[in-house]
């Protein structure tokens, strides 16, 4: 159940007090802390106790380290199974904050009030929680819905550009998989703000929940989310190992334009579409550099991939702009040719 929040988050004040929650813990990290935090205190109404629990920002955070400290603070604090968690942040604070709800005592009850764009049309979607395992990304996690997720667009105001545009990524990968038509009004899209991308946020949230209510467990038609990821997933987790991450929607940018080829290769989608494509990715995001990555060290995270079975890597990969199909098998060579392809585009 998605709900957007009204000015007075009156939505959130009837579910709180519907529930018979015991205690109400609220996971931020220090950014959602200063600028999303103080909104939801000052329009929550409950006499429910409550706790904040903080973290510091950034993916390097999704870890077990700070798994096990959370557990360790839930159980201090005497947190039993009527508790409440409610994950305000972005992916990583909705990631973790599920995984540890959905494991503490096997289980206690979580929403999401997702504060940034990745997170509104895609993180907080579809109960996958988890935490990065080594340079793993998302290894270890459980599929849990929230209760609820409840969105206050005008969060998406206190943004930075950068964290705007990763997720706007996601928007982009929800057209090309899905719905033509939304793929072509946000690559219209000429100055990306807050203003531009607020009236298309619905769709690309319609989309991800539609897939997700198809296929919860990721047997079929959920595949399709991971157009992009599977060698974003390897190049956002080698950044990552050199203790110098990138954003989530910049890797994922970079593998769509790299899957878009593969796809090509794969004679799934014709040149024309291909290159329109690439380019219009290329409009809105930097070139990443993987000039230090070798192929070999990709391989081996692709090889890794959560998805993949009997050792072989499955890609979803587009079969038109608005389709795409899923667990399709690459021979390693094109796949190389498609890192290669991106290696050039520097050159171009």
């Amino acid at each position: 159940m998605i709900t957007i929040l009204n000015e007075n988050f009156s939505q959130l004040n009837d579910f709180l007090s519907s529930r018979s929650f015991s205690k109400i813990f609220i996971l931020v990290d220090e950014n959602t802390h200063e600028y999303c935090l103080p909104v939801l205190l000052g329009n929550l109404e409950t006499d429910l106790a409550f706790e904040i629990l903080e973290i510091e920002p950034g993916e390097e955070m999704k870890n077990i380290q700070t798994a096990n400290q959370l557990w360790e603070i839930l159980t201090e604090m005497q947190a039993d199974r009527k508790a409440l968690v409610i994950n305000l942040g972005g992916g990583v604070i909705t990631d973790m904050g599920g995984f540890i709800a959905s494991t503490y005592k096997r289980g206690i009850q979580f929403i999401n009030i997702p504060t940034t764009l990745l997170s509104i049309c895609d993180a907080s979607i579809g109960g996958k929680t988890g935490i990065d395992l080594m340079h793993y990304k998302n290894m270890v996690g459980t599929f849990t819905f929230p209760e609820q997720i409840f969105v206050y667009r005008k969060f998406l105001e206190t943004l930075p550009y950068k964290e705007l545009r990763s997720g706007f990524a996601e928007m982009l990968k929800h057209g090309l998989i899905a719905d033509d038509k939304h793929w072509e009004n946000l690559i219209h899209i000429q100055k990306l703000d807050f203003e531009s991308v607020i009236p298309h946020i619905e769709t690309s949230m319609e989309i991800k929940h539609s897939i997700v209510q198809q296929d919860f467990q990721e047997k079929s038609i959920r595949k399709t989310l991971n157009f992009g990821h599977t060698i974003g997933h390897a190049i956002e987790s080698l950044y990552l190992s050199q203790g110098n991450p990138v954003l989530h929607g910049e890797a994922v940018a970079m593998g769509m334009i790299t899957e878009t080829y593969l796809s090509f290769a794969e004679n799934l989608i014709s040149e024309e579409d291909c290159t329109i494509i690439i380019e219009n990715i290329q409009k809105y995001y930097p070139y990443l550099d993987i000039s230090d990555f070798k192929d070999e060290d990709i391989f081996e995270l692709l090889i890794n991939d959560k998805k993949n079975t009997d050792s072989k890597i499955n890609f979803s990969l587009l079969t038109g702009i608005g389709s795409c199909n899923f667990d399709h098998q690459c021979s390693r060579k094109k796949i190389a040719s498609s890192i290669e392809f991106y290696r050039k585009l520097n050159d171009a």
